[in-house]
């Protein structure tokens, strides 16, 4: 009787004797990062601020630099950088920088750390409303007297010691004060003195994290609890629009 066996080609090697090697299969080249020699020309202008993508923008050519202190451009060799740029849309005036940092800040009011802010309220608190502060800004004081004309409010304030040498000082005195709150308004209303300065610990390091993390850009800057934001001071009755879900 005849029988016929077909067997795999590495099995009938070793029945025939001789020696079969399969194949290794060819490990893939890694990708190279893209714009990996346009981040290696930026990074030095940048000094300790990382580079978090680089990628096209919507200006023509140009590249977008996304950092944690905010964004900046570029071409696609790196041969120049933009800093500080405003690009305003010309047929609707819209600031499409602050559109695009909106963007790379998006935020839940609801996980804000409220527990680091000065808490202040007024009427009933029913509004809700987040600010980010100096005590050095002057606009800062400007806002607390508009903050005044509005009722039912509550603010969260985060310190953030970003425009002066001594704020850093004039900061934690506020914090480490018997009332935060008081010290607070009445400094930037009156201008009290502070009061001496205390060792206490004081969230200013998580604060200015958070700053950056939401891609802040100068005091003062508001949030509402409709995830939202307006950079800069504002007057009362635009608080009040705001709150009322307007623009």
């Amino acid at each position: 009787m005849f029988i016929k066996l077909s067997l795999p080609a590495a099995l009938l090697g070793l029945a025939l004797g001789g020696s079969v090697h399969a194949a290794t299969p060819a490990t893939p080249a890694k990708p190279l990062k893209p714009y990996a020699d346009v981040e290696k020309a930026v990074a030095p202008l940048l000094g300790n601020v990382p580079i978090e993508k680089i990628s096209p923008s919507k200006f023509g050519t140009l590249l977008e630099v996304v950092t944690p202190r905010g964004l900046i451009y570029t071409d696609k060799t790196g041969s120049f950088v933009l800093f500080d740029v405003t690009a305003i849309d010309t047929r609707t005036q819209e600031n499409l920088t602050e559109q695009r940092n909106n963007e790379l800040g998006k935020f839940e009011f609801a996980d804000l750390p409220l527990k680091d802010a000065i808490k202040t309220v007024r009427g009933d608190g029913s509004r809700v409303i987040a600010t980010f502060e100096d005590p050095n800004c002057g606009y800062c004081r400007k806002l607390i007297g508009e903050l005044k004309k509005v009722d039912n409010l509550t603010v969260y304030t985060f310190l953030v010691p970003i425009m002066a040498a001594d704020s850093a000082v004039k900061s934690a005195a506020i914090l480490c004060s018997p009332d935060p709150a008081k010290t607070w308004v009445s400094h930037m209303t009156d201008n009290s003195p502070l009061p001496a300065a205390t060792d206490c610990a004081t969230p200013l390091e998580r604060n200015a994290a958070l700053y950056h993390k939401l891609r802040l850009n100068g005091t003062p800057a508001i949030l509402f609890q409709s995830n939202t934001r307006t950079p800069g001071y504002i007057p009362a009755e635009r608080i009040e629009a705001r709150l009322a879900g307007g623009k």
